[in-house]
């Protein structure tokens, strides 16, 4: 009985997912080409960085855009191929990406306060992307994967990011205040939604375990 309307949730909350993952990414890409005004402080602020903001655009964009592709349980069982190739442009883009943060970090907005836990979500994403190769690498499969939903919940975070920005100007609320906020937010958030889904999933009953149950 409650099966049906838990898959449901889970299919929408996997849509939201994915859908909102491919309009970050869409518009990282398209944030490399638009003209800003000059008297955009965020913008200003970031030109300065000179490579920094196009690299981190274009690696995070394209590993927001792949990740729904990696997570897919379809993809990684009826095309491996796809997926460790897919695999390997994820965690290049992330490199390039966190890699530049760690450059950005000295020149955003709100100064430490801000640029501090950017910088601290760089190498926690570097870390987890570097043990979820590691546990691929050794064979172990199993913690392959929860180090890379680890670093898919990191990869999110941009996606976090701006839709606490979005309540902060519908709440008419002052925008350096929410973007400090937001960047402190946005990452742990999101590893400890990760981090319930993984422990709801290992403490789950395997099907195999559940009809020898049903039979015995």
């Amino acid at each position: 009985m409650h099966e049906r309307p838990a898959r449901f949730l889970r299919g929408l909350a996997i849509l939201a997912f994915a859908a909102l993952s491919i309009a970050v990414a869409i518009y990282a890409f398209a944030y490399l080409y638009r003209e800003h005004s000059p008297y955009n402080r965020f913008a200003a602020q970031f030109a300065i960085s000179g490579l920094d903001v196009p690299a981190h655009f274009f690696g995070a964009g394209l590993a927001l855009l792949l990740t729904p592709l990696q997570l897919s349980a379809a993809v990684r069982r009826l095309a491996p191929r796809l997926h460790r190739m897919s695999g390997w442009l994820t965690a290049s883009g992330i490199l390039v990406a966190a890699l530049a943060a760690l450059s950005m970090s000295r020149h955003t907005q709100g100064g430490a306060a801000s640029g501090a836990p950017l910088a601290v979500l760089a190498l926690v994403w570097l870390f987890c992307m570097g043990k979820g190769i590691h546990r691929i690498v050794i064979g172990d499969v199993a913690g392959h994967r929860r180090w890379m939903c680890r670093t898919a919940a990191l990869t999110f975070a941009a996606v976090t990011l701006r839709l606490i920005l979005g309540v902060g100007i519908a709440l008419h609320l002052p925008p350096l205040s929410v973007y400090v906020f937001a960047t402190r937010a946005c990452w742990p958030l999101n590893l400890a939604v990760c981090e319930l889904l993984l422990r709801q999933r290992s403490t789950r009953p395997h099907p195999s375990a559940i009809a020898l149950t049903l039979h015995s």
